[in-house]
């Protein structure tokens, strides 16, 4: 269902792929202890919530075509990266509070290895362009749009300048099977199920597993409030996207994808938008980010501010990117860091405890501009017979345009 119904940001996501080779790396200097474990914790509104917790149905897309209604999923993504081997075969579990409604642990499975790489073929390159705006206020500054042809990207043609200032964000660091001897995660392919709406993360958490000592520390932060953000249109032509103020929110960050498909249906131009006021595009900002690093973005005007609660998109992103937009924003949040021995006051360079682990908060919600509710059916241009469902035994009629998208997932036509 939520596959269906976000064509558009599967779209976003091969185009977002398709650059990122040119985002700057996020460096992780300096020595990492023998031991380190991640938990990355989110909470999911909107549109994207429908899919984080199973949800489905007709009255789950009708709510999600209006912006989610009060849906919230939440998110969680743990990462335990040992330089030992394994005592035996690689087996690890997090032990997690009866409050996470999850039963009593989550299964850390260690990844097979697949050999090989796999390789791009042209048919998953997306054709034409890419507009790049970024900036919140009625109209786009100057410099704008910067565009990329993905068919010059692809033989690894990028645009010079293309980001404005480096994100060298040396503070932070990621757990992989990479740079691990050892390695295990959750979710995986043996353990997939959602996290409840109503999950705690309050108490005691505990990891024991065969390739590193036991884990343990109490996490007095919890999931972060939910996202709400709206957008309403305004004079000449920009859109306005506002939001409710999360009260443990350490900076904000927004993004707009859209795509204005010809008389035919077919994409033209995509369009990519983000709030910051230089050219800053994915990488390291779709994912967790401390407070240290919001903090040095928020000064580099990357991020907005805690206190920002409203952003306008410019006009001429509306004016290419056509009515229909899919709009993102992130909340990040708190970080709580633990280590044992605990990290002393005036702890020597040279310290080095037995293990680390780090807590990382976010909130995020997408909302679609311009699709239209349930209301909104009988008055497009479409036939009255293409708003109802079908009867049972009566075929679909076919889905038209970007609309249909939302439609089809709400059962309307195929």
């Amino acid at each position: 269902m939520r596959k269906r119904f976000l064509r558009l940001a599967g779209v976003a996501s091969v185009a977002g792929l398709a650059i990122l080779a040119a985002v700057p790396a996020i460096s992780q200097g300096g020595s990492a202890p023998p031991v380190r474990y991640t938990i990355d914790a989110g909470t999911i509104s909107g549109m994207g919530a429908m899919g984080a917790n199973g949800g489905g149905g007709l009255n789950s897309a009708m709510a999600m075509m209006r912006g989610g209604g009060n849906q919230v999923a939440h998110e969680l993504r743990l990462r335990l990266g040992s330089s030992q081997a394994p005592a035996g075969d690689p087996k690890a579990d997090h032990f997690i509070p009866q409050g996470m409604r999850m039963g009593a642990s989550l299964p850390l499975v260690t990844p097979r290895q697949v050999t090989g790489t796999q390789e791009y073929t042209p048919g998953q390159m997306p054709t034409g362009r890419l507009l790049l705006f970024w900036g919140c206020g009625e109209h786009a500054g100057p410099g704008q749009p910067v565009v990329i042809d993905f068919s010059k990207l692809a033989r690894g043609q990028v645009p010079p300048g293309l980001y404005a200032q480096s994100l060298n964000l040396p503070e932070d660091w990621s757990i992989t099977s990479a740079n691990s001897k050892t390695f295990g995660e959750w979710p995986n392919e043996r353990d997939p199920k959602p996290v409840p709406g109503n999950a705690s993360l309050l108490g005691t958490q505990r990891i024991a597993s065969t390739y590193a000592p036991e884990i343990s520390f109490e996490l007095a932060n919890d999931f972060m409030s939910a996202l709400r953000p709206s957008t309403a249109d305004a004079a000449g032509g920009a859109v306005n996207l506002s939001w409710n103020s999360v009260p443990t929110a350490t900076g904000y960050y927004a993004w707009v994808m859209a795509m204005n498909p010809d008389q035919s249906g077919q994409p033209r131009d995509m369009v990519w938008w983000t709030s910051s006021s230089t050219q800053q595009f994915g990488g390291p900002m779709w994912d967790w980010l401390s407070p240290s690093t919001v903090q040095k973005l928020i000064t580099a005007k990357t991020v907005m501010p805690p206190s920002q609660t409203s952003c306008t998109i410019p006009a001429e992103v509306r004016e290419q990117g056509g009515p229909f937009m899919m709009t993102n924003l992130y909340a990040y949040g708190p970080q709580a860091d633990f280590s044992y021995p605990v990290r002393p006051a005036n702890a020597a360079r040279s310290w080095q405890p037995d293990w680390i682990a780090r807590v990382r908060f976010r909130a995020n919600a997408m909302v679609m501009h311009g699709m239209p509710g349930m209301s909104d059916f009988g008055a497009s241009s479409e036939s009255s017979e293409e708003a109802q469902p079908a009867q049972q035994g009566q075929e679909l009629p076919r889905c038209k345009g970007l609309s249909g998208i939302a439609k089809r997932a709400a059962g309307l036509c195929q």
